[in-house]
């Protein structure tokens, strides 16, 4: 018996010892690199920031950040990496990791602290984690229209009162009218997808060449009564600022993906692998949540929970990032077919 105990001490200050100096010396390389360059398509004020100083003052590591939306990361990567020197130590967005994987710039590595998130978030080759997801749904202006007056499906968005009504955004993205051409094509299926979709175009959507976020302005301010395809946590964040503004979810909605992952060409990855560790660590999540985004760690919940379909008991079509840059090119051909 003392010699078995003997045995497990051994063992237990080998193992034991050895999982937490990893971690400390995960650490303690990173504060030896002591700087990292993230490209992000978070909003500043709301979450970059914040993450940011919380963790320059837990480690000492400086973050230098970089904004745009995730196609324009991917091509900035791109472009350092053909100029021989990537810059960017971990990169996030909708599709930037599977864009910039194809390119074979992302490292295979992702935190070990993910291991009981949804499978749906982790890839299954470890090229990438998710940092949050979106949902997408129409957004109304309540002082325009009364909450029980707004579409609930999509047959309704045919009544001819919304005609010359509704906007959306232009762009090849989820939050935009090609995202929407795919949620119906995927709920519809082709044949009644593009029948409805031509019926769709009768009524005049207004398009805009602008983002997601800045459509839900535009129905803020009354320019038009709804939008088509926002973020719905976006709309959440203005109306619990005041704004005559909330979402409503159709018969089915389309949920994306945020990735962060880490460059291949990186000569930080140690302080990189402990700030993407940190990024989807519970604090690094509420940090998210705080921000009104909707985080993946399965013991942090969103400020407004019934953004989450679980939560708020609609239907929604999760898309991997793999699948939305595949089905994005015909989506959007789709549109410019369609509705231009």
């Amino acid at each position: 018996m003392k010699k078995f105990l003997l045995a497990a001490a051994v063992t237990c200050a080998v193992t034991c010892h050895g999982a937490l100096a990893a971690d400390q010396a995960l650490i303690d390389a990173a504060k030896k690199e002591g700087e990292i360059n993230w490209y992000t398509t978070q909003i500043v004020n709301q979450y970059v920031r914040p993450a940011i100083s919380a963790f320059e003052k837990k480690y000492g590591i400086k973050v230098n950040y970089f904004r745009a939306n995730a196609t324009d990361i991917a091509l900035k990567v791109s472009t350092e990496a053909k100029a021989g020197k990537v810059l960017a130590d971990v990169v996030d967005g909708t599709a930037t990791s599977v864009m910039l994987m194809r390119e074979g710039h992302i490292m295979q590595w992702v935190p070990p602290n993910t291991a009981n998130f949804d499978k749906q978030f982790v890839d299954a080759n470890g090229y990438w984690v998710a940092s949050n997801f979106y949902v997408l749904t129409p957004g109304i202006n309540t002082e325009m229209v009364k909450k029980a007056d707004a579409p609930k499906t999509y047959a309704d968005l045919l009544d001819p009162k919304w005609k010359g009504k509704m906007v959306w955004n232009a762009t090849p993205s989820a939050s935009a009218a090609p995202g929407f051409v795919g949620t119906v094509l995927l709920t519809m299926g082709e044949e009644k997808g593009m029948d409805y979709l031509k019926a769709l175009a009768k009524q005049n959507v207004a398009s805009v060449a602008t983002s997601g976020r800045q459509v839900l302005d535009q129905v803020i301010s009354g320019e038009y009564p709804l939008a088509l395809q926002i973020f719905n946590n976006h709309a959440s964040i203005s109306a619990g600022l005041g704004a005559p503004t909330t979402w409503v979810p159709l018969e089915t909605s389309l949920a994306v993906i945020a990735t962060i992952s880490i460059t291949k060409a990186t000569t930080k990855p140690n302080a990189a692998k402990l700030f993407m560790e940190f990024v989807t660590s519970e604090e690094g999540q509420k940090l998210l949540a705080e921000a009104g985004e909707l985080p993946v760690h399965p013991n942090v919940k969103p400020l407004d929970p019934p953004l989450r379909p679980e939560d708020g008991k609609f239907k929604a079509i999760f898309i991997s990032p793999e699948q939305l840059e595949q089905s994005m090119p015909r989506w959007a051909k789709t549109y410019q077919e369609i509705f231009r």
